[in-house]
């Protein structure tokens, strides 16, 4: 009799154990979508998160615009090179959870030695017996395994999928939109053929159907799998743009004070009469955008100006300046020496003193995620500065640690349009005039 071996055990943040979410679905079921998804979340949230796309491998090793025929389960020749790709990609992501370092495509690992946390797999492991084949390697490895299966059987939405991102991929490159439109739908029936949903006894599951419209969990441990699935309850791919602007200028912004929660300047007052005009003259009353803002003077007196009811957050308010709210740089600085060269040392992960650092921030932001995330009309956050940058790297998935070099200038209104490969942005500068603080917001 034979042994039972126990895997290695590695472990990611928070002590559990390094994850691979596995992606499950036929083609055109916003799979790579929901993988992207959760990459940006994850890795906003501190994960060190990566996915890996076997699309992306093959047309990297094999060439793009391969027609349906190469997909038939019947193509022996193809199916012997779609499956070297899927197991390069494999064993790539594993290789980057053990240290960091990816070979297959060079140049986008992390720190030598440093492993990832969480692997995304993304293929369309489709039957029951490429799952397993997976799963058992990621657990040799040491991991948990989680499916995420996404399903679709809402002919609208596949539609769109297609429509949307097939047509923009480089299989498709320079094929006439309804040539390309009928090869991929030949591709998804030789996938349909052969595909099997997942079952209870293959472990660990979260199932998506209709891309966010019902989300089954199954057998979820651990605490950052139980996290995602809260995420993904809340999600949609309804496109809306998301607004982000600062309150007009503050009189502690005049005196160039950090923190406080004084009033508009004559010049913010300005700038949100200038806002309200921009907004009323681009949208109807009735397609508004939703009104978030914090719950200081200065973010409500701007949403004032708009004449459309807003939302109060606290988890939108500025960053804590601790002892420091109040005072200005310089007073730092010649006050507080160590602090203020530890600021400048490590912007993102400095605390002030009894206040909070831009970590702590993207802490408390979750719930707005999750809510931005829900939200299904376009929606505009009033904020501060510390707070739109962390909200701006999660919107356009870029590192947190990139939080303090973001530019989010007064007076400017950032337009933000998710697309199905990224976010366009738009910045829209609204120059000020002063305007009269008597009887500012009333009426």
């Amino acid at each position: 009799m034979q042994a039972a071996v126990t895997p290695p055990t590695t472990y990611g943040a928070r002590g559990d154990r390094k994850i691979a979410f596995v992606m499950v679905g036929l083609p055109a079921r916003g799979k790579t979508f929901i993988a992207r998804k959760v990459a940006r979340y994850l890795s906003w949230s501190g994960h060190r998160t990566r996915v890996f796309n076997v699309g992306a491998y093959r047309r990297e090793r094999l060439g793009s615009q391969h027609r349906h025929s190469f997909f038939d389960p019947d193509n022996e020749e193809g199916n012997r090179a779609r499956l070297e790709v899927a197991e390069m990609a494999l064993e790539d992501m594993l290789r980057w959870m053990r240290d960091g370092t990816s070979q297959a495509l060079p140049g986008r690992g992390l720190h030598q030695g440093e492993g990832g946390e969480v692997g995304i797999y993304d293929a369309t492991d489709s039957t029951r017996e490429r799952r397993e084949t997976v799963r058992r390697q990621c657990v040799a490895a040491g991991h948990q395994v989680v499916f995420i299966e996404s399903i679709c059987d809402d002919p609208a939405i596949i539609d769109a999928n297609i429509r949307d991102t097939k047509l923009r991929s480089p299989d498709y490159a320079g094929v006439p939109a309804e040539e390309a439109i009928e090869d991929f739908r030949l591709r998804i029936a030789h996938y349909e053929r052969a595909y099997e949903t997942v079952r209870d006894d293959e472990g660990s599951y979260i199932k998506i159907k209709d891309v966010g419209r019902t989300v089954i969990a199954h057998r979820i441990e651990g605490y950052l799998p139980a996290r995602l699935v809260f995420f993904l309850v809340n999600f949609h791919i309804q496109p809306r743009s998301i607004w982000l602007t600062r309150h007009g200028e503050s009189e502690h912004n005049v005196e160039g004070r950090i923190g406080g929660d004084t009033p508009l300047s004559p010049l913010g007052v300005g700038y949100a009469d200038a806002l309200g005009r921009h907004l009323r003259e681009r949208f109807a009353p009735e397609a508004m955008p939703a009104v978030w803002t914090s719950t200081l003077k200065r973010t409500l007196e701007t949403a004032r100006a708009i004449g459309q009811p807003h939302r109060p957050w606290r988890a939108l308010d500025e960053i804590d300046a601790g002892v420091c709210d109040g005072m200005t740089y310089a007073e730092i600085a010649a006050q507080m020496p160590d602090e203020y060269a530890g600021r400048g040392k490590d912007k993102f992960r400095y605390r002030y003193p009894r206040g909070e650092s831009y970590q702590d921030v993207i802490g408390r932001l979750e719930p707005v995620i999750f809510e931005l995330e829900r939200e299904r009309a376009p929606v505009l956050i009033i904020g501060h500065q510390a707070v739109l940058r962390a909200l701006y790297t999660y919107v356009m998935d870029q590192p947190p640690e990139a939080c303090p070099r973001i530019s989010i200038p007064l007076h400017t209104l950032i337009e933000l349009t998710p697309t199905a490969y990224g976010c366009e942005e738009r910045r829209i500068e609204l120059p000020p005039t002063p305007g009269d603080l008597e009887g500012f917001g009333q009426g």
